[in-house]
């Protein structure tokens, strides 16, 4: 048996283990697939670092592909499918990945990606037969059934997380979310202590971290539906199909959800869910209490970061009556609030929000100690870019944001990177990017562009499509507006806070 059935007696292996649009399994089912799985990986040329890229779309494969990951002790490293070949390319290079799992959708970017990053070994499922790609299901049922060792070192994922200076940095998962213990089955033991209730459903993208984290309750015996794409009436037939108990979302899918009349969100019975965690951007304070009317007092707020894990913590009654908070300091962190004069301030006084991680780890960039030193203060004491300020009982409220980070959907995006882009088109003069508001999204993109000819300026549909031919589709503006100056300082500076008041309405906090 594999590491995610030890000890499941014969009714729960009969039980529902993983399914998405297509194929669902029972654990009994599952069982074999996982071991063949994690023996092809594991006999796979890793190389020292023992890393393989996943570069795919939610489907059962994906998920069998971290978790064989997990139980061969490889690295996955979570790649967005979004990204182009030259971004994803730098990815597979910089982790030094020995191989590339693709889908149908990602295998011609996979391929490019990997042979612009020297990696020679593609596996892809369901992909139609190509030159270089090698057929998963071939693959893994050519390998060995038999349980692979228990005694292999586990190895977290390397997640990417985008910098101000537009180049991703890579990070390990924190040990809040993958124990370092000694071996494979030790990994297994500790996750199956700590599964959330199951079934969940992962409606995110899995190279996201908290969608991500489901694969793991998986590993640890936790059932999981997962969903190609977010349709709100589909998730709603599959949480009461299922009778799915937890999921983790962000707000852009509560207000997807809550679009739907209400007659349609009325025929479906969602009373099977536990715990409903919302994680990656601010949430409105109407949508909240929307969402928890509906769905019960059984919403989760986790703030906090990929490098750091969740530093901060709220459960509904707690947000009922503190609205617009994100908690209290979860283990090994504790909040402090940081004044431009470096003091520590009190309660309610606004500031740089900081966090002392007690277990002096902090934030870890991997292979990169310059920019792991830069993002502390002090041994431990790090920021996640953020002002607000702490209540008498220490429940942390989010005012602003230090960084020029936009968040949209609860997808961290970096201006730098189309910043970078834009000003090479000959007819940009000068570029600001900045978050603007978007209704469904949270934020959106927006170009501020300085002409180089202020009587023949560049379309937006061309200036769209020249950063289209280098970056995400999601990472480029959805609105470009023309400007005489974006107010650009002597020493090179650009404002973006004060940029941003053009769009943003005056009582504006994030949370609220």
């Amino acid at each position: 048996m594999s590491l995610a059935t030890a000890g499941m007696d014969a009714a729960r292996r009969a039980s529902l283990a993983l399914a998405d649009e297509r194929v669902e399994y029972d654990w009994n089912q599952l069982d074999p697939i996982l071991n063949r799985a994690a023996n092809a990986i594991a006999g796979l040329p890793l190389g020292p670092e023992r890393r393989v890229a996943i570069f795919a779309h939610n489907a059962v494969e994906t998920v069998i592909a971290y978790v064989a990951c997990l139980e061969a002790g490889v690295s996955s490293v979570p790649v967005s499918f979004h990204l182009i070949p030259g971004e994803a390319a730098y990815i597979f290079r910089d982790s030094r990945a020995s191989a590339v799992l693709v889908g149908p959708e990602t295998m011609e970017a996979g391929l490019a990606a990997a042979a612009e990053a020297g990696i020679a070994t593609v596996i892809g499922w369901r992909c139609p037969a190509r030159e270089g790609v090698i057929a998963w299901e071939a693959w893994i049922g050519a390998a060995s059934e038999a349980p692979p060792p228990v005694d292999t070192p586990p190895l977290p994922h390397l997640h990417y997380t985008s910098g101000t200076t537009g180049r991703p940095k890579a990070t390990e998962t924190p040990p809040q979310y993958f124990p370092r213990v000694a071996t494979v089955g030790d990994l297994a033991a500790a996750l199956r202590a700590r599964v959330t209730p199951s079934p969940g459903i992962a409606v995110g993208p899995l190279y996201h971290t908290g969608p991500l984290g489901m694969v793991r309750n998986l590993f640890g015996g936790g059932s999981l539906v997962t969903v190609a794409s977010f349709d709100p009436e589909a998730v709603l037939g599959r949480i009461e199909r299922y009778r799915v108990a937890g999921s983790v979302m962000v707000p852009t899918h509560f207000q997807r959800l809550l679009s739907l009349p209400e007659a349609t969100r009325a025929r479906y019975d969602v009373s099977s869910m536990q715990r409903l965690a919302h994680t990656g951007a601010a949430c409105p304070r109407d949508v909240k209490q929307a969402m928890i009317a509906w769905f019960g007092p059984v919403l989760v707020e986790a703030y906090g970061a990929t490098e750091a894990g969740s530093t901060t913590f709220i459960s509904s009654p707690e947000w009922l009556e503190r609205p617009g908070s994100v908690g209290r300091a979860l283990p090994p962190f504790e909040t402090l609030i940081i004044g431009e004069d470096g003091a520590e301030l009190g309660p309610n006084q606004e500031g740089q929000v900081y966090f002392r991680d007690t277990s002096g780890r902090g934030i870890i960039y991997h292979g990169d100690p310059e920019k792991t030193a830069a993002a502390h203060i002090a041994p431990g004491v790090f920021t996640l870019g953020e002002v607000g300020y702490l209540d008498e009982a220490g429940y942390l409220f989010i005012t602003d944001r230090v960084s020029d980070m936009i968040v949209s959907g609860g997808v961290n995006i970096y201006p730098a990177e189309s910043e970078q882009v834009l000003i090479r088109h000959p007819g940009v003069a000068d570029v600001a990017v900045l978050a603007a508001p978007n209704k469904e999204m949270g934020e959106e993109v927006k170009a501020l562009i300085v002409p180089a000819d202020p009587a023949n300026p560049p379309s937006a549909a061309e200036l769209n499509s020249f950063c289209r031919a280098s970056l995400a589709g999601y990472k480029c503006p959805r609105s470009y507006d023309f400007v005489d100056d974006i107010g650009r300082t002597a020493m090179g500076k650009v404002n973006k806070k004060q940029l941003r008041q053009r769009f943003w309405p005056a009582d504006r906090t994030i949370g609220g």
